[in-house]
């Protein structure tokens, strides 16, 4: 009789000590909090965010800089050339193997970002959506093109409001859901999670809405006067702004009057207005998120900051 030979060891899937997650409105200074924590205990940044993952989108997506990145260790940026789909699924993958390389060198990663779909991605797993149908798709992106965005937002709210809300107005996301529903009867956010890779801890933090308000007009003026109308028409040169769907680059804040204004059709102040109140009601949707998804309890920057660092010293 062979001898009985033992099963290899099973390997957890999620990993003993929670992931840090930080997370906060845009304009809110999650940034500087993770420059300042991580070069404090030796961290290494694993970017959330779905823009700054574009080569070439920095200023309008306030990208760390080089002097930030060098000073801290970051991961998911430039990762993704602007003419391609860039989806949470492949953000998934590739988050997860750098949280696993940062950890097999005995460092600690920090995820840190605003993009609510790729935060739950790795927090709770990602959705057991079916695979894309192209034919119906492209079915969606003609009823896209023909009828408007509203009106397609207006058929998933009908059947499931809380998919509508899910959805966030995005283009891309709306056409994926009615995709599936017209195949299955279901929408996405249905079907259920993958189990999570690791097990993670979530820190977030608004700001009062006056001061918010104000941090985002600011960053604002400051993208607009610091290049980002050429950045947007450098984006332009490479992907057509207009195509239907909204290719995924030009579904960033901001870009669209950027252009405009470098094209001469939009003044920096009336481009200026139009960026701060559209970010003003992206800044309200990601607290949702957090709130309802994440299900982070908003707390202070000072109150959180502290928590993260008394995570960490005994993480």
């Amino acid at each position: 009789m062979p001898p009985t030979v033992a099963p290899p060891p099973r390997i957890p899937r999620v990993t003993p000590a929670p992931i840090p997650l930080l997370t906060a409105p845009t304009a809110a200074g999650k940034t500087a909090l993770a420059l300042e924590v991580g070069g404090e205990f030796g961290l290494e940044i694993v970017a959330a965010d779905a823009f700054t993952v574009y080569r070439g989108l920095d200023i309008g997506t306030a990208k760390p800089t080089p002097e930030e990145r060098a000073a801290v260790p970051h991961h998911l940026l430039d990762v993704a050339d602007v003419t391609e789909d860039y989806d949470v699924a492949r953000y998934a993958r590739e988050a997860e193997a750098a949280i696993h390389d940062v950890l097999a060198r005995g460092r600690v990663p920090l995820v840190v970002g605003g993009t609510g779909f790729y935060l739950s991605a790795l927090a709770r797993g990602l959705p057991l959506t079916p695979p894309a149908d192209p034919i119906t798709r492209a079915e969606v992106e003609a009823e896209l093109a023909a009828r408007g965005l509203d009106a397609l937002l207006a058929e998933v709210e009908t059947r499931n409001p809380a998919e509508a809300a899910r959805l966030q107005g995005n283009p891309r996301r709306v056409v994926r859901a009615l995709e599936v529903y017209r195949r299955t009867g279901r929408f996405p956010g249905e079907f259920g999670h993958r189990p999570p890779a690791f097990s993670s801890r979530v820190f977030a933090f608004p700001r009062p809405w006056p001061e918010l308000e104000a941090r985002i007009a600011a960053r604002v003026e400051t993208m607009l006067t610091s290049g980002w109308p050429g950045e947007a028409a450098w984006l332009a040169s490479r992907v057509p702004p207009d195509l239907t769907p909204r290719p995924t680059a030009w579904q960033a804040l901001g870009y669209r009057e950027a252009l405009a204004v470098h094209q001469g059709t939009l003044t920096p102040e009336e481009a200026a207005r139009s960026i701060s109140l559209a970010t003003r009601g992206y800044a309200k949707r990601q607290l949702t998120w957090t709130r309802t998804q994440l299900g982070a309890p908003p707390t202070s920057p000072g109150e959180a900051a502290q928590a993260l660092r008394t995570f960490l010293k005994t993480r």
